[in-house]
């Protein structure tokens, strides 16, 4: 693959994480950039997709009411709260 170097600035306390981590994992400052700007790039790309999947169903009508979203939304809510209660009346019978 074909490289191009392009200068850059970052915080100081950004590049002394980066010098630890590259001491600790043996690897150079190089290679921990560019593995951080391929992650970047590739959760980008992966948003920007969703976001555009979301823009088609709306414009196709494929969209779901509010209130049925707040229903969803609570009802999971609800689900978590009964684990908890449940994990912690459990952890103090034990």
């Amino acid at each position: 693959m074909a490289t191009r170097t392009y200068p850059g600035r970052f915080d100081e306390q950004d590049m002394t994480a980066l010098d630890q981590l590259a001491e600790a994992t043996g690897r150079s400052r190089n290679y921990h950039l560019n593995a951080a700007l391929k992650a970047y790039l590739a959760e980008q790309e992966w948003q920007i997709a969703r976001i555009r999947e979301g823009l088609a169903d709306a414009d196709a009508g494929r969209l779901t009411p509010h209130e049925d979203v707040m229903a969803e939304g609570r009802r999971l809510i609800a689900e978590a709260r009964s684990r908890q209660v449940a994990a912690s009346a459990e952890s103090q019978a034990s």
